[in-house]
């Protein structure tokens, strides 16, 4: 049965664990996009001795659950802090993702620009950060925003290598006060109270660019 003053002491506790969670999806977020676009440029302009290691790396990312390349991370590198190890690990997991989203983005800019960009006899480099790049981006920005709210939710997966985000928090709370079904839904309605927005963002974002 619901307890309201179970609820209430649980709050700060889960808020608490909400300020990790964040702290732990922003920088997570911006080391996926970075090395997710360095990923798909090598994966659509580089040469085939490091596009197809590449290529194969990121397969086999996509193809292992995040928990077990947490465990893994975990063991293999235990002197790095694991807030930092768990961003790294969730940027990089996430990179191999959206190194796809990129490159689908790539791959729809149109043929008769790069022919252009031939034509004139332009700079690759110059090429890819002044042409190819910005319409690239701007295509998969809904996607993009898709992945945030998606990796948001999987954090509390870090829990595993002893990342006190909020469903740690909350699970913490419960054991302590025997008050699972008060911290467990004030955690769900934060979930939902902080991805509910930029999901909303995303489809106008979405229907704006498609039209």
């Amino acid at each position: 049965m619901w307890d309201g003053e179970a609820a209430w002491a649980a709050l700060p506790a889960v808020l608490e664990g909400f300020g990790v969670t964040v702290l732990a999806t922003v920088p997570a977020f911006a080391v996926a996009v970075v090395l997710g676009l360095a990923l798909a440029v090598v994966h659509r302009a580089g040469p085939a001795w490091l596009a197809l290691p590449v290529r194969a790396a990121g397969a086999f990312v996509r193809s292992t659950p995040l928990l077990v390349q947490l465990f893994a991370a975990w063991v293999l590198v235990p002197s790095l802090d694991a807030p930092v190890l768990g961003v790294l690990v969730l940027g990089t997991h996430y990179a191999t993702y959206l190194s796809e989203v990129y490159r689908t983005g790539i791959d729809a800019v149109p043929k008769g620009q790069w022919e252009a960009c031939t034509a004139l006899s332009l700079p690759r480099r110059r090429v890819w950060r002044a042409v190819v790049l910005p319409q690239a981006v701007r295509n998969v920005l809904p996607p993009l925003g898709n992945y945030a709210v998606s990796m948001f939710k999987e954090t509390p997966l870090l829990s595993v290598i002893t990342v006190h985000e909020m469903v740690h928090e909350a699970n913490t709370f419960g054991s302590t006060h025997f008050a699972y079904l008060e911290s467990f839904t004030l955690a769900a309605a934060v979930f939902l109270l902080a991805s509910w927005p930029t999901s909303v963002l995303v489809r106008r974002l979405e229907a704006r660019l498609g039209h």
